[in-house]
């Protein structure tokens, strides 16, 4: 089972790191960048504190944590524990993938951080504002969809490490939104 499930995301990561296009080679490149994405960081900043006021340095803290705690989870718990090979590192693959950016990364690539931070963050924020912005999920989680696709476009995740890194920065949003919201939420101080 375990080996068709691993054939079935290598001949799925084949396809779809297949789709390049020149043009769209930087813009890729650009999506998956940690410094591109500051701006929309702090547009959701403003929205935070606008809702939240002198909590929103509250609110910062458990983003911190959140980030934290997804970002090493999916290091420590996933890719130190599962060792999966990303796919630029398979010999038998290396031929047959399009490298857009000529960066391979880290020995392994199960599950992507990428894709749980990302996930991590547009859900805790969806939580906060869904209520202020009701729009806020057709935001968020189509901007987590595409950080978490450049990675397969870039040729450095199959699609299960991209799933699996989505539902694990899901879960911790879910987990530290429900401590935010015990402790803090609800018009409690903190």
């Amino acid at each position: 089972m375990l080996d068709w499930l691993n054939q079935f995301d290598a001949s799925l990561f084949l396809f779809l790191n297949s789709l390049h296009a020149g043009w769209l080679d930087p813009v890729m490149i650009f999506f998956s960048g940690k410094l591109t994405w500051i701006p929309f960081y702090l547009v959701l900043l403003y929205l935070i504190i606008r809702q939240y006021r002198w909590q929103s340095l509250i609110i910062l803290l458990f983003v911190a944590v959140l980030i934290s705690l997804s970002d090493q989870l999916s290091v420590r718990a996933f890719k130190f524990i599962f060792e999966r090979p990303r796919p630029c590192h398979e010999p038998d693959l290396q031929p047959l993938i399009y490298l857009a950016s000529g960066r391979c990364g880290g020995a392994f690539g199960f599950v992507s951080s990428h894709a749980a931070n990302s996930f991590a963050m547009a859900g805790f924020v969806w939580f906060l504002l869904r209520n202020a912005h009701p729009i806020m999920g057709w935001i968020l989680f189509p901007w987590a969809a595409i950080v978490s696709y450049s990675r397969i476009y870039l040729g450095v995740h199959y699609p299960g490490d991209i799933l699996a890194g989505a539902v694990l920065g899901l879960t911790v949003s879910w987990v530290v939104w429900q401590i935010y919201r015990r402790s803090c939420g609800a018009g409690r101080a903190c």
